[in-house]
């Protein structure tokens, strides 16, 4: 079988070296890589690694966020756990659990500053592009593994109807409606609003309830002006809410998800970007703003068990701004470059207590307390209290930046340098209130109440770091001639940086660690060194090939790279019976591997499309006081991803047609801890769907993990008490579509 495609495929390539450029072949036209985003100029530079999935693929392929979207592209991994705070993106062996993303996200040109809100549904999607490797020339902070840019339709380029319905597995529908129109020949409207739910897959034993189930709303309104063709300015409008479940983890030990306390995730989100751009002389001007605004609230049972421990409710308010103005000039046969000045401003004020109860005070204080001291033991008065935190944390930051673009014959060099500045401060406010009874154990071996103590914690303080990053990018990239086509080999280098900041998470086990010294069994934490941690830094080498060939309908992409990362991110648990993850800054590793992808039409009514992406990410120095990972694998980052998917489309007639799809999407292996003693090994997912098209009207029929793999999304440890996630079981449904 393999040598018969191989075959096919060297027969693909010959035919298009072979075809002179007169003689007429099928009509099926290759999708061009083409990016609307305003840094990515007309077209993509040769020198990038990057995938394109455009709305067509999208709805084929049920690609309904970012994760269905990292299915897709090599080595990009979006795992499906906890709720839809809990974005983490990892791309070559590069990325985070919590905090500042490695990935950014651009819709409609607008930066999203918070990963928190980068996980809703894609909704009128025009085209989504991810570009791999540091981004941060162009894109700045938190962009060192890669972009990812989405582009929804314009009232402008589409007008009509188009509405959609879904049902699925365990009561999941969706429901869409979207309305374009244009109110003169210059000025377009859009309004779109979507509804969905799911009752969950995942049944809490404690209560026998479904803990994963979502109700999700959003709508859109996006306005787009045109008065001439060298001015034109969109604005647009989303207002989303979400009220989950979620968490299903199961206990290691029982392997049965069970806890006793409420676990949840709701989100209001509101997003509005304004775009202009001014066409003068040879010189476009564009300015992009936005306001981004987040008011969430995370409820957890943090142990997970059916036993009263500890809860924790985080909610919180972030306001966010930004603004970029950006030069480009008009496309040149010999020189070509693009300047601009970007600045943010964000505000988050967040509330974080946890709620101690009676268990938690019985064996994660009483106990390690009276062991040190059992003639004089202590009993906790109140049976359940509060460890507060209080944060406000601004940030702000500036940055220049410039790319140059030079033609030599069949050469083009590029070289990008952006000097970046982010200042961050967290002003803390952490406080209990509770009391204690010291009891005195007689010689008669009666214990009696000796004296009450009282405990006050009230601190407050204020941190602040501010990061200076001067990010360079160059690359080369030969177009190779006499053939039909293109083949584009380049190289590139690049710098790539992650920003510091503080991580906030810990503030509960900083007060837990400050109430057992005062008990004399604990220690005190230094604060700033506990909280906050260094930006990343990395270098990026890649070298790939590039070869488009129309006459054969064949597109393949292939590159190699390397990259050494410097003070790596990394989410740790502290020791002992805590709940905090500290960020950990992992002193140095390096990531190596290839990627390739394919689309291909064999056929004018056969599309193939497939991607391989292998990663080797491991420590090179890190030693975090206990034991040496040197060696080891990163943690969380699969080290191979592979996705297939044949399409098939059977035009009945011109207004009819049947459309039929089988894919395949795998990852793994992924290692779950530093020790590397934990893992999940290579797992496969096969997904099908089978439409009936008649004119503007689409039936749909699909599954998902038809094979009902079992495996595993998330491994985490919780006062030394072992948590996974299992990934979503099959899933069956159907999906109405209609654009009128």
């Amino acid at each position: 079988m393999k040598t018969k495609v191989a075959s096919i495929l060297l027969l693909s390539a010959a035919k298009c070296l072979s075809v002179a450029a007169d003689e007429v072949v099928d009509t099926v036209e290759l999708q061009s890589v083409t990016v609307t985003a305003i840094k990515g100029g007309s077209s993509v530079s040769a020198a990038a690694s990057v995938s394109t999935i455009n709305a067509a693929e999208a709805r084929r392929l049920h690609i309904e966020s970012l994760k269905g979207a990292a299915d897709v592209v090599p080595n990009m991994f979006v795992p499906d756990y906890g709720s839809r705070i809990t974005s983490s993106i990892y791309v070559r062996g590069i990325g985070a659990r919590m905090d500042q993303p490695a990935v950014g996200l651009n819709v409609d040109n607008v930066p999203f500053l918070n990963k928190d809100a980068y996980d809703f549904d894609l909704q009128d999607i025009k085209d989504l592009q991810v570009l791999r490797g540091p981004q941060s020339t162009l894109y700045g902070r938190n962009t060192m593994a890669g972009v990812v840019n989405i582009n929804t339709l314009s009232p402008l380029d589409y007008q009509g109807l188009r509405a959609m319905a879904e049902y699925g597995r365990a009561n999941t529908w969706k429901a869409g409606v979207s309305y374009y129109k244009l109110l003169s020949n210059t000025f377009g409207v859009s309004g779109s609003v979507r509804v969905g739910g799911s009752d969950g897959f995942f049944k809490n034993a404690y209560n026998g309830e479904k803990c994963d189930y979502e109700h999700s709303v959003s709508a859109r309104i996006k306005a787009q002006w045109r008065p001439s063709s060298s001015f034109s300015l969109l604005n647009t409008l989303v207002i989303s809410g979400l009220k989950q479940g979620g968490y299903p983890y199961e206990f290691v030990e029982n392997s049965t998800i069970a806890y006793n306390d409420t676990c949840s995730y709701n989100r209001l989100s509101i997003n509005d970007g304004l775009t202009m751009r001014w066409q003068a002389g040879n010189v476009l001007l564009s300015s992009i703003s936005s306001w981004q605004y987040i008011n969430d609230e995370m409820r957890l049972d943090q142990d997970f068990l059916p036993i009263d421990y500890f809860t924790l409710i985080q909610a919180k308010h972030e306001n966010a701004f930004t603004q970029d103005f950006v030069a480009a000039s008009s496309p040149s046969d010999t020189y070509s470059w693009l300047a601009g000045l970007f600045g943010f401003y964000k505000y988050l004020n967040m509330g974080a207590p946890v709620t101690f109860k009676d268990t938690g005070i019985s064996q994660l204080i009483e106990e390690h307390r009276n062991e040190a001291n059992p003639l004089f033991p202590i009993r906790w008065n109140d049976r359940e209290f509060v460890l507060a935190s209080k944060f406000i944390n601004p940030i702000f930051g500036f940055a220049a930046y410039h790319k140059s673009s030079f033609k030599l014959r069949r050469f083009t060099i590029e070289g990008a340098l952006r000097l970046d500045y982010e200042h961050a401060a967290l002003k803390y406010k952490s406080f209990t209130s509770t009391s204690y009874a010291i009891m005195q154990t007689l010689p008669s071996g009666e214990v009696q109440h000796y004296r009450d103590v009282p405990i006050l914690i009230d601190e407050a303080g204020r941190l602040s770091r501010s990061f200076w990053q001067l990010l360079p990018k160059l690359s080369a990239t030969y177009s190779v001639p006499g053939v039909d086509g293109s083949l584009d080999i380049f190289a590139s280098i690049s710098k790539g940086y992650k920003s510091g900041g503080y991580n906030t998470q810990m503030f509960s086990d900083v007060l837990q660690q400050q109430l057992m010294w005062m008990l004399g069994v604990g220690m005190q934490y230094d604060i700033n060194d506990i909280v906050s941690y260094r930006p990343e830094k990395s270098w990026n080498y890649e070298v790939g090939v590039k070869y488009n060939c129309p006459a054969a309908h064949l597109q393949v992409d292939f590159t190699l790279f390397y990259i050494d990362v410097t003070d790596q991110q990394l989410t740790m648990f502290p020791d002992g019976s805590t709940t905090g993850r500290v960020m950990a800054n992992a002193g140095k590793t390096h990531s190596f591997g290839g990627e390739i992808s394919l689309r291909w039409h064999p056929i004018k009514a056969l599309e193939v499309l497939a991607s391989y992406g292998s990663t080797t990410a491991k420590f090179r120095d890190f030693f975090d006081g206990r034991e040496q990972y040197m060696g080891k694998r990163v943690p969380y980052a699969p080290a191979n991803t592979i996705f297939g998917g044949v399409t098939y489309t059977h035009d009945i007639n011109e207004t009819q047609a049947i459309i039929a799809n089988l894919n395949l999407r795998a990852n793994g292996k992924i290692y779950w801890n530093e020790q590397n003693t934990l893992s999940q090994p290579l797992y496969a997912l096969l997904g099908a769907s089978l439409a009936y098209r008649y004119k503007d009207f689409t039936i749909e029929a699909w599954g998902k993990n038809l094979t009902n793999t079992y495996y595993h999304t998330f491994y985490f440890v919780s006062i030394g008490h072992e948590f996974v996630q299992r990934g979503k079981p099959w899933e069956i449904g159907v999906t109405l579509n209609l654009s009128i």
